[in-house]
């Protein structure tokens, strides 16, 4: 077995070929979930194996492809799952990225995607304070219509209220969202629990 002691656990493997940097490893929790939806919980390569060394997961699946050390050749990990349960974080971080998931990546007064910024539904020119609960997702045209007016003003109608969002209500919406790059190994773990379609 390779000891992971000696020397940072990188330098021990030949540098990498350029197709290995693509090949991330799905962290799943204790409980077989992912850590979370979105952003999609992902390690690099090398921290997946250096976390098998380090005896914290268990590998569920792998890749084909294998990265060498002087005296191992080791599969690339697709899966692994945690061996002590992570609590997840319960409050959601109040940033435009999460603002924007919240609202599904839509403007919250037409619905177009694209293009988005953000708008006070009461403007702060009036009080309106940067929050949750004031804030939502606006195309341009929608914002520029809105100004600095309230909502009946304007003539424009929020499609549903802003509120503040639970970590489980992220992680439902973001499983709408997946990343660009989805490995077949990981579809099993990433929608288990998803409603069956009738």
């Amino acid at each position: 077995m390779l000891d992971h002691h000696q020397g940072d656990f990188r330098t021990q493997f030949v540098r990498e070929p350029a197709a290995l940097r693509r090949h991330p490893a799905l962290v799943l929790n204790a409980d077989f979930r992912p850590l979370s939806y979105y952003p999609l919980s992902l390690w690099p390569w090398q921290e997946a194996i250096k976390a098998v060394f380090l005896e914290r997961v268990t590998i569920l699946a792998e890749y084909d492809e294998c990265v060498r050390s002087q005296r191992q050749a080791f599969r690339i990990p697709s899966v692994v799952v945690l061996k002590d349960f992570v609590k997840p974080q319960k409050r959601v971080a109040f940033t435009r990225f999460n603002l924007f998931l919240r609202d599904g990546f839509q403007c919250q007064y037409c619905g177009a995607r694209g293009d988005l910024t953000f708008d006070h539904v009461v403007p702060r020119s009036r009080g309106g304070v940067t929050s949750w609960e004031n804030v939502v997702a606006a195309c341009s045209p929608c914002n520029l219509r809105k100004a600095n007016k309230s909502l009946r003003a304007s003539g424009l109608r929020l499609r549903r209220p802003a509120r503040q969002p639970s970590a489980e209500d992220m992680h439902a919406i973001g499983r709408r969202f997946p990343p660009n790059h989805l490995h077949e190994s990981w579809m099993d773990f990433l929608y288990w629990d998803a409603e069956l379609e009738s």
